[in-house]
């Protein structure tokens, strides 16, 4: 493939438009599938070593960042992570494009974070046709325990999505969304600092 065509196809990709597997190949050594598994494997104990793996496979990463494994990445370098950051296990990322995270987000155990669909008529599906649209988390976002977040989602600064939701729509900062189709159900307000024993 030219640097034309490779050039073409990133522009298709960052547009959104469909692209496929074969089209796609020559991203394939930013995959970080070797130092994913070793990631997966390293002793608790070993907390240097995940830290220098967890440079190695994301596209950046804060301080105080906590990655219990597993977790996975069709990619991993496609992955920004902020400072006081906390995934619990099961974690996913289907990061064919970016997926930004802020500081002080926590991610309940097996959460999907995908930035990849695919098109609905199955002919445009030949060679694993597909888009895909970056997902960006804001800074103390939480998310529940196994929640799927879509392509091209914006989660807002503070807010919480509740377990078990399907997010494919942008969520406004400092609100509580849940459900299938994930919907705001109420705002985050002072009221909320009395809840379960406050400090």
């Amino acid at each position: 493939m030219t640097d034309a065509h490779q050039e073409e196809v990133l522009a298709r990709i960052a547009k959104g438009l469909v692209y496929t597997e074969s089209e796609a190949a020559f991203l394939a050594p930013r995959r970080r599938a070797e130092q994913i598994f070793e990631y997966n494997r390293t002793p608790p104990g070993q907390e240097e070593r995940r830290r220098s793996l967890l440079v190695e496979i994301l596209g950046s990463v804060g301080e105080r960042t906590v990655l219990l494994p597993p977790f996975h990445a069709g990619f991993g370098s496609n992955v920004h992570i902020g400072d006081d950051f906390f995934g619990n296990v099961n974690l996913t990322f289907v990061d064919d494009v970016d997926i930004h995270i802020g500081d002080g987000v926590m991610i309940a155990p097996s959460v999907t974070l995908t930035t990849t669909g695919h098109p609905v008529h199955p002919s445009r599906r030949a060679d694993f046709g597909r888009f895909s649209e970056p997902i960006v988390i804001e800074d103390k976002v939480w998310i529940g325990s196994n929640v799927v977040v879509l392509p091209g989602v914006r989660v807002g600064y503070g807010s919480v999505i509740g377990a078990g939701s399907v997010v494919s729509r942008t969520i406004p900062p400092m609100t509580v969304a849940l459900g299938a189709p994930c919907r705001v159900v109420r705002p985050i307000t002072d009221e909320d600092l009395t809840t379960r024993g406050a400090l």
